[in-house]
């Protein structure tokens, strides 16, 4: 394979890449820091062509608190393990290649109540940049030995997770729009 082959192939292969970030709903600066070798102008073409509008603008999520809530924190947790466990089966394969199909995975544990869903490909990648910057861990909760995200260096002896000891609003809204439905119904 020449020189110009194997550059081609490997443009085709970013631009595939770039294509499943943007219909999974990935923002342009995850697309930019995954696949560099695209240039800005290219992907927001790109994105416009896919999505029939300009790329969001705006702030990527920036602070590890979010995935420490309730609800955030047991679909990321989720999430990460799936990461984790397709990280170790596929140790030689790409880190975004694992992103994908670990958000592909998780979309579909979680598809059967789309309104509870509330991770966003942007959002697992941000995960996993804190992951990454040693800024986020997991801990074994103590009452059903699962793992869950948690801050670094916190200490986690008698860790419980939102599910065992959920706060007291929890669900709250969620009940809330049942009632409606059936009201409405």
């Amino acid at each position: 394979m020449t020189d110009r082959s194997r550059r081609l192939l490997d443009e085709h292969r970013d631009l595939q890449k770039a294509i499943e970030l943007i219909n999974l709903g990935a923002r342009l600066q995850v697309i930019e820091s995954e696949i560099p070798d695209i240039s800005r102008p290219k992907l927001i073409r790109l994105y416009k062509d896919l999505q029939g509008q300009s790329p969001p603008k705006g702030l990527l999520p920036f602070s590890t608190e979010w995935f420490l809530t309730w609800q955030p924190n047991i679909q990321a947790s989720l999430f990460y393990g799936i990461y984790q466990q397709l990280q170790g089966d596929n140790s030689n394969h790409p880190r975004l290649d694992l992103l994908i199909c670990s958000y592909r995975l998780y979309r579909e544990q979680v598809q059967h109540c789309p309104e509870a869903v509330v991770l966003g490909i942007t959002r697992v990648w941000t995960l996993l940049r804190f992951f990454e910057s040693k800024q986020l861990d997991m801990a074994v909760c103590t009452r059903c030995d699962g793992r869950f995200i948690v801050h670094a260096h916190s200490p986690v002896k008698q860790f419980v997770c939102g599910i065992c000891h959920p706060p007291s609003r929890a669900g709250k809204r969620l009940k809330k729009s049942n009632k409606y439905v059936e009201l409405t119904s």
